[in-house]
């Protein structure tokens, strides 16, 4: 109950607006009483974490139960759409996982079906762990920012960064270029400065296409993956 409150917050006023103080207001409780079921604000910032890799993991389920297509690629694909999904509802997630200095339990399970879905099409464990050096965080939804990674409890002042690159134009004529032509319509879903739905999926399907030349036959069915 505690983490849901938490999670509705940040994503009704942002992850900055939460507190432990403020969290307590909304449910009605001391403050002090939240200590009993979290570890301070660490062990919030955690219990976050582990909610939204639950709901990776819930709607990733769905299309385990229903797989429309079980050809490898359109399985990754489905799976980075979905947790890309999620990320879209908690648009704050992204900066808070790469924050945190541990890694919750389901993040491993989580990427093992990974692995599993990539050795079982005929992939080199060698290769699947190039994979997923390659995928990064895509696997869970967004791509890693490049010029402005946002802290947790930061935010990307846009208009501030193209201001300061318009400053540097005759220095960095190129990129400046470049961020003015790739100016996200304000209706395509993003996960920070340049990390848009086109160029996500664009990405993506590159990675997996690219996979393929490196793929082998895949074992007999019902054999155990190699």
């Amino acid at each position: 109950m505690v983490l849901h409150a938490a999670v509705a917050l940040a994503d009704a006023e942002g992850i900055q607006a939460l507190t432990m103080r403020r969290l307590a207001a909304d449910l009605g409780v001391e403050a002090m009483s939240l200590y009993y079921h979290l570890r301070g604000k660490d062990g919030l910032l955690d219990g976050l974490v582990e909610a939204v890799i639950e709901e990776i993991d819930a709607a990733v389920g769905r299309l385990r139960k229903d797989p429309i297509n079980t050809e490898w690629r359109t399985l990754l694909r489905q799976r980075f759409l979905a947790a890309r999904n999620v990320m879209l509802r908690h648009p704050w997630a992204p900066g808070l996982i790469g924050s945190r200095p541990t890694i919750p339990a389901g993040v491993y399970a989580y990427y093992d079906e990974i692995v599993s879905t990539l050795v079982d099409a005929g992939f080199s464990y060698r290769i699947a762990h190039r994979a997923l050096h390659a995928f990064g965080s895509m696997a869970l939804g967004f791509a890693q920012e490049i010029f402005r990674p946002v802290p947790a409890g930061g935010s990307t002042d846009v208009d501030v960064a193209e201001a300061d690159l318009t400053a540097m134009g005759d220095a960095l004529p190129h990129l400046v270029a470049m961020v003015a032509t790739e100016a996200h319509d304000a209706a395509d879903p993003t996960l920070g400065w340049c990390d848009s739905q086109v160029e996500f999926e664009f990405t993506l399907d590159l990675l997996l296409d690219g996979l393929d030349h490196f793929r082998e036959s895949p074992p007999p069915s019902g054999s155990a993956s190699r």
